[in-house]
């Protein structure tokens, strides 16, 4: 992947909207990819609440637009 909007990255995002993280985990980036897949699983995991349900839908959005967005060093 060499610069934002390669086709690395946009596969990475298309991976990002069936399971959260897993884009950062091709990219890669296993931190991002853990921290993006426990906190969305969580707030989705208690979506009755609403509240977290609505937090974990926002933070599934940013880690797509991370993955998306994604320039290696």
């Amino acid at each position: 992947m060499s610069r934002q909007g390669s086709a690395g990255n946009v596969i990475a995002a298309l991976c990002n909207i069936f399971i959260p993280g897993l884009g950062q985990l091709i990219q890669g980036r296993l931190l991002a990819a853990f921290f993006f897949f426990i906190t969305t699983a969580a707030g989705y995991a208690m979506y009755f609440l609403i509240f977290p349900a609505i937090i974990a839908a926002i933070i599934h959005l940013i880690s797509i637009i991370s993955a998306a967005r994604f320039k290696p060093q």
